[in-house]
């Protein structure tokens, strides 16, 4: 068994007839579906033509991936999708538009978080912890705000979101209820000791000692992972040695995820000399665990 904890539905050219069809063609039996709210004044326009253009704006902007987008997936496919869902934290509302989600349409995950805002902002602990109380684990998106340039200087990225792991670590000692699920370039760069320092927002080449991943996994019981996107699948392949050696250490708390199409971390996972222990948490037991299978509305 395959579950797919992180996925979108009218994304990237499919639909959700689509994306049952790549999730047959790859043996998974369940998909997280998240949401992606994107508030007009952090429009990105590249990622317009990824997106379902029904919902444009009328002021030109694009509101990314909606909570109706995902009801209307599951409703169709119960069977085969969890739903999730992540209100703007900006929203006064928004630890109360969570709640409502949970009881009225079965959201059972908090995400995607991403949002131009501090993981410790007072505004998301609320929503945090919601959604702790309500056992919906959290997936986070970071992007750091600055990267080193080619002058050694800490250049302003304008689409970071979340901070830093610093800013991560603040909220999960805030909310030891809760679940964590790390995600994208900025968390995933902390496998190396060089993260501070690496130019590149997908960097490359051996691993440096002292990554703080390590530390934040040992000292947080409530902090887990997905392997989604080229970010993960990136940093596990920068030592695939290392990489065999992390996913052990932490099977308990890494799950699965694609926030794509295709299999090339199922590819990857399959040249690592993994127990099949090891291999059933990381595809299967883990997501059960976090949230389990049951009928859904």
């Amino acid at each position: 068994m395959i579950i797919d904890t992180h996925q979108h539905v009218f994304w990237h050219g499919k639909d959700d007839v689509g994306l049952i069809a790549d999730m047959d063609d790859h043996q998974i039996s369940l998909a997280w579906l998240l949401s992606w709210e994107i508030a007009p004044n952090e429009d990105n326009p590249p990622y317009h033509g990824l997106l379902n253009p029904i919902h444009i704006r009328p002021d030109g902007t694009h509101p990314g991936i909606p909570l109706a987008d995902l009801v209307q997936a599951r409703n169709r496919h119960p069977d085969r999708f969890i739903l999730g869902y992540c209100p703007n934290p900006a929203l006064p509302s928004a630890p109360k538009l969570f709640e409502s989600a949970h009881r009225i349409h079965g959201a059972r995950v908090c995400g995607e978080w991403k949002f131009r805002m501090l993981f410790d902002d007072p505004r998301c602990l609320e929503v945090f912890r919601v959604a702790g109380s309500l056992r919906s684990p959290v997936v986070l998106h970071l992007d750091v705000p600055y990267l080193m340039n080619e002058r050694g200087e800490m250049a302003y990225q304008n689409f970071w979101f979340g901070g830093t792991i610093d800013n991560l670590e603040r909220a999960l000692d805030a909310c030891p209820d809760t679940i964590f699920i790390g995600h994208a370039p900025g968390f995933w760069r902390e496998i190396s000791g060089d993260a501070r320092t690496e130019p590149s927002a997908y960097p490359s080449g051996p691993l440096t000692p002292g990554g703080r991943l390590h530390g934040l996994f040992d000292r947080h019981p409530n902090l887990y992972a997905d392997l989604s996107a080229g970010s993960a699948l990136n940093a596990l392949k920068r030592d695939p040695g290392h990489a065999q050696q992390f996913l052990t250490r932490y099977a308990d708390r890494l799950l699965f995820a694609r926030d794509f199409y295709g299999q090339d971390l199922w590819a990857f996972l399959k040249t690592l000399d993994l127990s099949k222990a090891v291999q059933d948490k990381i595809y299967f037991q883990n997501a059960q665990r976090l949230v389990p299978i049951k009928s859904n509305p």
